[in-house]
């Protein structure tokens, strides 16, 4: 048995839930959920200072999910963690769930900021950043951004503020799966050189497999060390990862697999 073949497994149960999940709700976003499910494992397995049986313990570093859309895997690795029950993904966007759509504060126990309106999760975890500082606390604060989203001029007016400021205890993965609602991000807006912008930010930017836990592992460790500057992990991915027939198809950005095709998900994951 590897290191990682524990987060493995948890990779593959989180992929399942956010396929069931999302077939049962009817509605959802599969394949930039999917994309993302290694780092969301990685994090709250192994790096992440939380505690599920106090989710609003002061001194926890924070998460921030800026592509909102991606709720599903952050709700199957809260599940998982036990910040809440498991049964309870089944009641994913019902009227009077904890789990809706995007991500809410208010109702999710794990959720450290409500999300969806693309472009503002970076803003808001810089604040968190600058916040922990001015109180003398050790936090780490942690956004998710997607690449579709990187055409928001907001997230870049967010990424000035993070370097001027020298925010190193602020950490963002970038979710470069290279496609949106539309297609692909470069034939709608072109974002290259997308890491050069971000050193043109002053951000320390490091470029990794998103779907390798030792590329997370060895991303994560580096950036304790590197003061002095806030930190970009640009993780490319595959959208719709782990799914024959979603991975590279901008069609399941926004769909919910059918009873077939969730059975032949889940066959996949069986037999992967």
């Amino acid at each position: 048995m590897t290191e990682f073949d524990e987060l493995k497994d948890l990779a593959k149960s989180t992929r399942r839930e956010i396929i069931s999940m999302i077939a049962k709700a009817g509605s959802g976003h599969p394949g930039g959920s999917l994309s993302i499910v290694e780092i969301l494992v990685y994090l709250y397995s192994r790096e992440l200072r939380v505690n599920p049986e106090d989710p609003e313990w002061d001194d926890r570093d924070r998460v921030v999910l800026s592509k909102g859309h991606g709720a599903p895997a952050l709700y199957a690795v809260l599940a998982l963690k036990r910040f809440f029950p498991l049964s309870e993904l089944s009641t994913l966007r019902r009227l009077d769930s904890r789990l809706q759509g995007h991500p809410d504060m208010l109702l999710t126990p794990g959720i450290d900021m409500t999300t969806g309106s693309l472009g503002q999760g970076l803003s808001v975890a810089n604040g968190m950043a600058i916040g922990s500082r001015l109180r003398g606390k050790r936090i780490r604060v942690f956004a998710i951004i997607g690449d579709g989203e990187c055409q928001e001029g907001q997230i870049w007016e967010a990424a000035m503020a993070a370097g001027y400021h020298k925010l190193d205890n602020l950490i963002c993965f970038l979710d470069h799966n290279r496609l949106q609602l539309d297609g692909p991000t470069e034939k709608i807006m072109d974002l290259e050189p997308l890491a050069d912008k971000w050193r043109a930010f002053n951000w320390n930017v490091q470029e990794i497999d998103g779907h390798d836990f030792v590329q997370i592992q060895r991303a994560l460790e580096r950036a304790k060390k590197e003061r002095g500057a806030p930190h970009l992990i640009l993780a490319h991915t595959v959208k719709g990862k782990g799914v024959s027939f979603m991975e590279h198809n901008p069609v399941w950005h926004g769909k919910a697999p059918k009873p077939e095709e969730l059975k032949k998900a889940l066959e996949e994951f069986q037999n992967g």
